[in-house]
């Protein structure tokens, strides 16, 4: 759980007495004050702000609001996330983020309530009615919560229980977050943290060299990661030299997984300005030798399984990179809950974060190319890559948003994001020998290169909010590509106009260029 600062008088004195520096008795009058840490400055900043604006962020008078993470990305920019409870009670899809530079200065706001609540809080249906109900959504339960009472935020508020419920659906993995209609006993809302997808020696990249312990295949310069079996502890062996490069052997998929983990991490830092998976130094685990074609993120670890011929391991650096990029897309702010639509957005999120690092890692044609296909490597079916970026409906997605995608199979909803992404990065006409790409408007879009472009896509994922959407995300984008890039408007043009080539429009109040 994230800490959590209320927003108040005693909450802001904290603050700025972090943010100033004092000098000790006796001091010359050439000893500087210290710099102030812009996280520091930040807190204050978006603390005061939050505090002075209530209607900015749809404050009621039961309202209590609470600062709940800052997050530190490029040119010193920072995120601060925010939740709220109302009359006592937790609120869902209450949380909003304030942007601020690095100086400290408001530059954004996101929200994700429209309006402020006003609902009731007692409830009329019992806890052991919301556990029946809500276990009922899972096939094979293994374990769940006790129900908790909650308000959603939608419309003016709606009291419900949450219960989050573990187990199988048919042979899958779930850790599936159920509401239940605290007066009606009626499921009005779930969603699912399980995300799926589909001298060491790889099977993907020849010899590599891991950082692990001496004696376990666990990474002590990157906190959290590790990798091992299907019981959550990390293989150990009597030296530090991994795998023998079979497609059928488990350490060497523990090889595959933490060499991609490693480098998306790396470029998580070089590339985006990130800390870490989490955004606050650390990682995840990740398992293998899930006996399913599969593989899947629960909010917890990663799990990895085989192709449908059982001679590769799901263990290339996109697919890594995808179920790894899901933890990235829990772990900013919003989270991974709030509806289908963000769920498309969130298997986009996978396949983007596997396209920068493939990217970044740069392999020659003979072992893991970088390119905008999605496990092209392990041919998970037999069919090849499981989706393409530059041309989605390749593969039978669609290239472009429509009322329709909120209804939509979240890996197919994957594609109108995939598509802007790859619009952004390079083009509807590449002359880099990248494919062309066609546009829904049929407009020419010029790219920016794909480290901008990762750049651009992450300030707008640390603007995200429960409620995400096609349309907020272009907003935030733009925003990111302002802050980012305020000097030029031709980064901001470009976010605009790839948007507008998958037809998600221009929105009200979005920034000019």
């Amino acid at each position: 759980m994230r800490h959590q600062t209320a927003i108040g008088a005693a909450a802001l004195t904290a603050g700025l007495a972090v943010a100033m520096s004092v000098p000790a008795m006796g001091a010359t009058a050439r000893t500087a004050p210290a710099k102030p840490n812009p996280r520091a400055l930040a807190a204050v900043s978006a603390d005061t702000f939050v505090a002075a604006a209530p209607a900015t962020f749809k404050k009621a008078p039961k309202d209590k609001i609470f600062r709940t993470n800052i997050t530190s990305g490029l040119r010193g920019l920072q995120y601060v996330e925010y939740q709220r409870t109302y009359d006592g009670l937790p609120v869902f899809g209450g949380d909003f983020v304030v942007t601020t530079d690095a100086d400290g200065g408001v530059q954004s706001t996101s929200v994700n309530q429209t309006t402020q609540l006003n609902v009731g809080t007692k409830a009329t249906i019992s806890v052991a009615q919301a556990a029946k109900t809500s276990r009922a959504r899972v096939a094979k339960v293994t374990k769940s919560t006790t129900p908790r009472l909650t308000v959603l935020a939608e419309g003016s508020g709606k009291l419900a229980y949450e219960t989050v419920v573990s187990g199988y659906q048919k042979r899958a993995e779930t850790k599936l977050h159920v509401f239940v209609d605290a007066r009606t006993g009626k499921v009005v809302k779930t969603f699912d943290e399980v995300r799926d997808a589909a001298d060491d020696r790889s099977f993907y990249h020849g010899t590599v060299d891991l950082s692990t312990a001496a004696t376990s295949m666990t990474d002590s310069t990157r906190p959290g990661h590790q990798c091992g079996g299907q019981g959550g502890s990390a293989y150990t062996g009597t030296d530090s030299a991994w795998g023998n490069g079979s497609g059928t052997d488990l350490e060497t998929a523990c090889v595959d997984t933490l060499y991609a983990v490693q480098k998306e991490w790396d470029m998580l830092k070089a590339w985006l300005g990130r800390n870490g998976t989490n955004g606050n130094g650390r990682g995840f685990p990740a398992r293998v030798g899930l006996n399913q074609v599969n593989a899947f993120w629960n909010g917890s670890y990663t799990n990895f399984g085989h192709n449908q011929a059982n001679n590769k391991q799901a263990t290339s650096i996109d697919v890594v990179g995808h179920e790894n990029g899901h933890a990235v897309f829990t772990n900013t702010p919003g989270g991974d809950s709030g509806g289908n639509e963000k769920g498309g957005m969130n298997e986009s999120a996978g396949d983007i974060f596997g396209a920068l690092t493939e990217h970044y890692v740069n392999e020659p044609a003979n072992l893991d190319p970088p390119d905008y296909l999605v496990g092209e490597e392990v041919d998970l079916v037999g069919q090849g890559p499981i989706r393409n970026m530059y041309n989605p409906s390749a593969k039978g997605d669609p290239n472009c948003y429509s009322s329709s995608i909120p209804n939509t199979e979240v890996h197919k909803a994957a594609g109108p994001q995939n598509h802007w992404f790859y619009l952004l990065a390079e083009g509807s006409n590449p002359t880099n020998g990248n494919p062309t790409s066609p546009t829904c408007n049929n407009s020419t879009v010029t790219g920016v290169g794909i480290q901008k472009a990762g750049q651009i896509f992450m300030g707008g994922l640390s603007r995200k909010v429960t409620g995400w959407t096609h349309a907020r995300a272009r907003v935030a984008t733009i925003q990111a590509a302002k802050s980012l890039y305020s000097k030029s408007p031709t980064e901001c043009n470009a976010v605009k106009a790839a948007w507008s080539a998958i037809n998600v429009p221009a929105q009200s109040g979005e920034p000019a260029c």
